[in-house]
């Protein structure tokens, strides 16, 4: 069955459809996805609800993360169909209860939506700070979402804000950041784990050997006219589904001031 799947850091809800004339509302109402991964939406259920009012009313169903902080994080799937089952928070399933992680179960950082067809996750990876107990925090976090990910069993897609560029390729200006988090060896390191654990970098498969696509560019300077990015948002997908990946696009607004989040939505067609 073809799927759409879609993933968005917002860099919060209420500011993305505040915006009038091209904010998220608006590409929520154009957008042919079926699935949409949000992080950082920094909202409680009733902001996000309220801020997505219209999308709600016009059929969207959203399952949500709230912040473990207020302000801070935030993850949530929106999708055109009631999932049959949503876990909240990384964890791990036991005698078929959810039982999420002491550390990272309520920090609003990982929700799952499953399907009939396909279990989706949103994830919000740590920015982490070099030699840092922030940096110390991230790896704790990745660990855990790699259990996770490695007791996955059918088609499975995580995508997210991943805070982490893999190669060379995802970002412009590698050699300017080979000592900071986000392109550290041992955060690209796991991302190669995955990949050799039978993940697939859907988007980099689509389009191998080119800079980017990238999908954050920082709100300073001239990085987004220049595209001087980071490819940071991911889809890692497992199982047959991994396989039917057509098309993935990044939806990079024409312009600077049609931005309405310092990402784009990463947008992949699963036949």
């Amino acid at each position: 069955m073809p799927t759409i799947i879609s993933t968005i850091n917002v860099n919060g809800i209420r500011a993305a459809t505040g915006k009038t004339g091209k904010g998220m509302l608006e590409w929520l109402a154009a957008t042919e996805a079926d699935i949409i991964c949000l992080q950082e939406t920094r909202a409680t259920d009733e902001q996000t609800r309220k801020a997505l009012a219209p999308a709600l009313d016009a059929g969207w169903f959203l399952s949500l993360a709230e912040p473990g902080v207020k302000g801070r994080a935030g993850v949530a799937v929106l999708s055109r169909r009631e999932p049959r089952a949503v876990r909240i928070g990384i964890g791990r399933a036991e005698n078929g209860t959810w039982v999420p992680s002491a550390e990272f179960g309520g920090t609003g950082r990982y929700i799952e939506a499953e399907f009939d067809e396909v279990t989706v996750a949103s994830v919000y990876v740590h920015t982490g700070e070099a030699d840092t107990p922030m940096q110390e925090e991230k790896y704790r976090f990745l660990d855990e979402v790699g259990a996770r990910m490695h007791a996955q069993t059918g088609d499975f897609v995580i995508c997210g804000d991943w805070n982490i560029g893999h190669s060379e390729l995802d970002i412009k200006n590698w050699k300017g950041n080979i000592k900071n988090s986000g392109f550290l060896p041992q955060e690209r390191a796991w991302v190669s784990s995955m990949l050799a654990a039978g993940y697939v970098d859907v988007v980099r498969e689509l389009h191998p050997g080119v800079e980017g696509p990238y999908s954050w560019w920082s709100y300073r300077g001239r990085a987004y006219d220049n595209d001087a990015g980071w490819r940071i948002d991911y889809h890692l997908a497992r199982g047959d589904i991994a396989t039917r990946a057509k098309q993935a696009v990044v939806e990079r607004a024409d312009t600077y001031a049609l931005r309405w989040s310092d990402h784009a939505p990463v947008t992949v067609q699963y036949r």
